[in-house]
């Protein structure tokens, strides 16, 4: 039986080359950093469009079908102050074809804005949809 010597060095390519750990450690660090960017990136692009969407927050809590022409339509908007636009309501028949669609404009005074609004309908409607409140440009 013969002993081995020690030489503090591992067999050769057993474990990798150092040039191989020193690429992964470069790899994952350019790893990281693209993905810093890439959520940075997601945040400014999804708090720009939740800032542009608050701007103009519309509900119809309530309508009711006046005739086979009509529907009313309570439309509640909030909106920063100053701030004019317009809603789109539509409604839709009993079988699910669109009768009645309409913006409706949104004044600029105040921070609410509630309303009792006529939409005119080609047949009776069942419901009254809010699509969204755009602000004026």
């Amino acid at each position: 039986m013969s002993v081995g010597t020690t030489t503090g060095q591992p067999p050769a390519g057993r474990y990798g080359r150092t040039g191989d750990r020193e690429a992964d450690r470069r790899l994952k660090a350019v790893g990281a950093v693209c993905g810093v960017v890439l959520l940075g990136l997601v945040g400014w692009f999804g708090s720009s469009y939740l800032l542009r969407e608050t701007a103009m927050n519309g509900l119809v809590p309530a309508f009711q079908a006046v005739s086979d022409s009509e529907m009313q339509i309570h439309l509640q908007v909030s909106k920063s102050k100053g701030t004019a636009g317009a809603c789109t309501v539509r409604s839709q028949g009993a079988d699910g074809t669109v009768v009645g669609q309409s913006d409706f404009p949104v004044p600029a005074a105040g921070s609410d804005y509630d309303a009792v609004l006529t939409l005119r309908t080609t047949a009776r409607g069942t419901t009254a949809q809010l699509l969204g409140c755009t602000p004026a440009k």
